[in-house]
């Protein structure tokens, strides 16, 4: 029962960070770090378990957006081909892809290694602290600038694969956040919230398909009853979270700007590194 109300906060954690720009990789360690589930279930499992919950909060996205990434579709006021199938939403997945494309050949490769040497929580305080300080930067630079790409449609090949790249550090480094580091990458290179928004959204269904299917394919599907119980329990959870919040957050960014979350990375990277300095959690 303590396995199972574990999963459940796991995942209300794992829903609420994903898409607000503080890293819930980042988050999750820190709460691993205080709670030990990793002992409770097993070190395999729980590398596996931490990944997968977050395919309930990216089920999240698909449920929220559908009309806006579902290709196919009968448009009776259209003719041929078209009344079949959306190419503007084809062209947008072509340029997911492209951005997908480094943060998937390096997680490939190099994503034990990664796991071995950066997800601690020294690392992760550290992660939280720079790229807070980076929102920060960004969105001052940026006050008075009108961004050049104001829809989904504006974004080019070189723009997905330039964010891409942004979203590689977050591959590399926890505490990064995937969607801060897109956001991030984005808006610096003269994207609007709105649409960085959007497009880490969707930028996320792929990766983290691609990336639980891997951790599950090295775990080797194994489940005991116990372990798909929680693991359905975080996911499910997560879900239901991510709902609330997606839709939180494309509303606040209509009239709010990033630097709120900036210095909430800061302060918890700073009150992070003060627990290891305590003495309070491991850092390493």
């Amino acid at each position: 029962m303590i396995t199972y109300l574990l999963s459940l906060f796991f995942g209300i954690v794992e829903g609420i960070t994903e898409w607000l720009p503080v890293s819930s990789t980042g988050h999750l360690i820190i709460l691993e770090s205080f709670l030990n589930m990793k002992k409770m279930l097993g070190a395999d499992f729980y590398s596996m378990f931490e990944v997968v919950i977050q395919l309930g909060a990216i089920m999240a996205v698909v449920v929220i957006f559908w009309n806006e990434i579902w290709p196919f579709r009968n448009k009776q006021e259209e003719e041929g081909i078209k009344r079949y199938v959306d190419f503007e939403i084809i062209d947008l997945w072509l340029k997911i892809l492209v951005a997908c494309v480094p943060a998937a050949i390096v997680g490939i490769l190099f994503d034990e290694l990664f796991e071995k040497w950066f997800y601690n929580p020294l690392c992760v305080s550290i992660a939280l602290i720079v790229f807070g300080v980076a929102f920060i930067v960004v969105e001052n630079k940026n006050k008075d600038m009108k961004p050049r790409v104001r829809s989904l449609k504006a974004i080019n090949g070189k723009t997905a694969f330039l964010i891409g790249m942004f979203q590689l550090i977050a591959a590399i480094f926890p505490g990064t956040s995937r969607s801060g580091a897109t956001i991030v990458g984005a808006l610096m290179i003269g994207v609007s919230r709105t649409v960085a928004a959007e497009f880490t959204f969707f930028l996320a269904i792929p990766v983290m398909f691609g990336a639980s299917l891997l951790k599950m394919v090295k775990f080797g599907f194994a489940f005991t009853s116990t372990q798909l119980i929680t693991l359905i329990i975080g996911c499910v959870v997560s879900f239901a979270v991510s709902m609330v919040i997606i839709k939180f957050l494309m509303a606040y960014i209509k009239k709010h700007d990033f630097k709120v979350f900036g210095w909430y990375r800061i302060i918890l990277g700073i009150l992070v590194l003060l627990l290891g300095v305590m003495g309070v959690i491991t850092t390493h």
